[in-house]
């Protein structure tokens, strides 16, 4: 079974990511970049898919600019065995990257597709859904536990409401939730080793994919600093704190 596996590269999410002083965007520079925590999840459950004789070849792709083959490289580190960065310096939209996805996998033909749930720079949870759209494919979102069996792959999601379980026809679309795995680091013998796998390169406009904006960011700032609370000597001075100044009870 081949498995593709999306690898994005964001800020590290131990860093507190600031706005630009003219509120445009984000500020990434010189910011620690690495590969998205739910991409991380994705990946680990590929490699063992492959360690339990399950999966054959696991294809790590990236879409962003060239220095997200650094990314590429760690997910290489980590088990997959080839690379596809897909480069652009435009910082495409979940619409345009599962457009991406849709020319690779016409390409590739992988059995399965495991992607983060989403991204914590743009929290979209959307290019999964998009590309379940666009390949026709099956698709199940939020997996906390996959299991693969003779042409079939039943998924457990996460739902409001609880635990929902899904069986799918491969080729399947898999968004992977927090819960499914615990991702390894990369040893220093398999950081060597990746260095000589192979990252393909190629763009968006030689896959034939629009990336033109469909929404425009107007503004990004921090949330707004919160007020000092204040201490209270009893439930009756709470009480009336909360009826009379905060008005949320009466």
């Amino acid at each position: 079974m081949k498995i593709l596996i999306a690898v994005k590269r964001v800020a590290d999410y131990n860093v507190k990511v600031r706005a630009k002083s003219d509120n445009t965007g984000p500020d990434l520079a010189n910011v620690k970049m690495a590969i998205n925590p739910f991409c991380e999840i994705a990946v680990e459950e590929a490699v063992r898919m492959k360690e339990n004789g399950i999966a054959t070849e696991i294809i790590a792709v990236s879409i962003g600019p060239q220095a997200a083959q650094e990314q590429v490289r760690t997910a290489l580190a980590l088990g997959a065995d080839r690379g596809i960065l897909v480069e652009t310096d435009v910082d495409l939209e979940p619409l345009a990257i599962a457009k991406c996805f849709k020319a690779i996998c016409d390409k590739e033909n992988p059995d399965m597709v495991l992607l983060g749930k989403q991204a914590i720079d743009g929290d979209n949870n959307q290019t999964g859904q998009m590309i379940g759209a666009l390949t026709g494919w099956a698709q199940a979102t939020f997996a906390s536990e996959i299991t693969v069996d003779d042409g079939n792959i039943t998924v457990i999601r996460e739902v409001d409401a609880g635990l929902q379980t899904v069986k799918l026809k491969l080729p399947a679309i898999v968004t992977v939730d927090l819960r499914l795995n615990e991702p390894r680091y990369a040893s220093l013998p398999n950081i060597m080793k990746a260095k000589k796998k192979t990252i393909d390169k190629t763009t968006p406009e030689e896959l034939g994919v629009d990336t033109a904006p469909r929404v425009i960011l107007l503004k990004a700032e921090p949330p707004a600093e919160r007020q000092a609370g204040v201490k209270v000597e009893d439930v009756a001075e709470l009480i009336e704190k909360l009826k009379n100044e905060a008005k949320v009870i009466s």
